[in-house]
């Protein structure tokens, strides 16, 4: 490959090491996760995209796609990373509840135009996050409790094979590609364009109450009674959080698809906790669903942990509560079970999820130093949950270290790998996490 090959190959911007706004360009959002990519290539649009792919073909290159780089693993030694960002576009076609979105389009935007329809997509806790990338991962939503994993709420996919070609693929014109791509990641083919349904949403009521570190215990046990008899609509999660300098503090989220006033019932057991430091529950938009947990969109470096647990109890709750956090600044919980666990003939390889919590371990990765501390710290509280962690992984929560088999059941996991060697046995297309890892 030359750098005046690849440039004459494809429509869109290519930045090689050396060039003015190369090192921004290939630049993960976890700042923590260095990416040695060989080049990077903003597409212009799909037909850009594939003649990228037609050139790595000649050239024996590999393109892995990163629409915004959040969940990068920084497994690019050599790659030329695929910048989608310009493949963008959102249409909403109300009467069908189906929305069609570019490769490079963010929730935000989706929820901004499907929210005063009275509609929402299967999103997660963070705007800015990438719907593509998102869905091929398995996609965890406020929603995935009542309607399941975002994956399989996909009718369509627009792509690019590993050979170069376009394809549209369904459940009806490539059984097999349709499944994987429904939560396997982005091994098979480089998604382009989706189409997903949409689901109701005239009432939606959530937000965060926020209390001093020391009613931690408290609101953990009022978390078990609320979850223990949740509906569907309702998702809910704990969360421990130590700032540095700062005094620490537990708080709950929560998310339901429906009413004020029936929300507000199932929550009613945090009333009972004195010392709220703040209640910002309430009716709200779709629009505003970020607004739960205002996490950060700026990229950050950190260093993260997620665990599936079969269950909370009282050694859950000693290793969760009373044990110090530092230098971790989160650690949350988070109810799944409903939909996310029912058995489904036409769902992709995400699901179901029998784990009816999950626990996700966060921590700066300022500096080697830092990064090494949080990862022994998430390490040993993953020890003290002992035999509740299940050994599995959500595919579209796996952090550095882990591997893509961790994601899946035996035999899915061999039917992905079947997969991705008849459809790319050259190993032009490689995922944030590849199967064959």
């Amino acid at each position: 490959m030359t750098n005046t090959d690849l440039r004459g190959a494809v429509e869109g911007r290519v930045l090689v090491p050396g060039d003015d706004g190369f090192e921004q360009a290939a630049t993960a959002w976890n700042l923590s996760v260095r990416q040695p990519v060989a080049a990077v290539v903003a597409a212009t649009d799909a037909d850009d995209v594939a003649a990228l792919v037609r050139y790595a073909n000649k050239a024996g290159l590999t393109v892995s796609a990163q629409p915004t780089g959040h969940g990068a693993s920084g497994d690019t030694d050599g790659v030329v990373l695929l910048r989608t960002g310009l493949l963008g576009g959102v249409e909403v076609r109300r009467e069908e509840r189906v929305a069609r979105v570019g490769a490079g389009v963010k929730w935000g935007e989706v929820l901004t135009q499907a929210g005063p329809l009275g509609l929402t997509g299967l999103a997660g806790s963070n705007p800015a996050v990438g719907v593509a990338g998102y869905t091929l991962g398995g996609g965890l939503s406020w929603f995935g409790r009542r309607h399941g994993f975002a994956a399989d709420s996909v009718r369509l996919f627009d792509v690019v094979g590993a050979d170069g070609e376009p394809a549209t693929v369904t459940a009806g014109s490539d059984p097999d590609l349709f499944w994987a791509l429904r939560g396997g990641g982005g091994d098979f083919a480089l998604v382009t364009a989706i189409e997903f349904e949409l689901y109701p949403a005239p009432a939606l009521y959530g937000g965060r109450m926020m209390w001093p570190g020391h009613r931690a215990r408290e609101v953990f046990e009022a978390f078990r009674e609320i979850t223990a008899e949740a509906p569907g609509e309702l998702s809910v999660w704990f969360n421990r959080v130590q700032f540095p300098q700062a005094p620490a503090m537990v708080t709950v989220d929560a998310a339901f698809l429906g009413e004020e006033g029936e929300g507000r019932a199932l929550l009613a057991r945090l009333d009972k906790i004195d010392d709220v430091i703040a209640d910002k529950r309430g009716p709200m938009a779709v629009a505003d669903l970020g607004d739960i947990t205002a996490e950060p969109t700026d990229p950050a470096p950190v260093r993260s942990r997620t665990e599936l647990l079969t269950g909370l109890d009282d050694a859950a709750a000693e290793a969760l509560l009373d044990t110090p956090m530092e230098p971790l600044v989160a650690v949350q919980v988070r109810h799944l079970g409903g939909a996310l666990a029912a058995a489904r003939p036409d769902a992709g390889p995400s699901g179901p999820m029998s784990e009816p919590y999950l626990a996700y371990l966060l921590g700066g990765a300022f500096n080697p130093e830092m990064a090494a501390a949080v990862s022994e710290r998430q390490g040993a509280l993953a020890e003290q949950l002992g035999s509740l962690v299940s050994g599995r992984k959500p595919y579209t929560m796996l952090g550095g270290g882990d591997r893509a088999a961790a994601a899946f059941p035996e035999p899915d996991l061999t039917r992905l790998r079947d997969i991705k060697r008849a459809r790319d046995p050259h190993g032009v297309l490689r995922a944030n996490f590849p199967v064959l890892a």
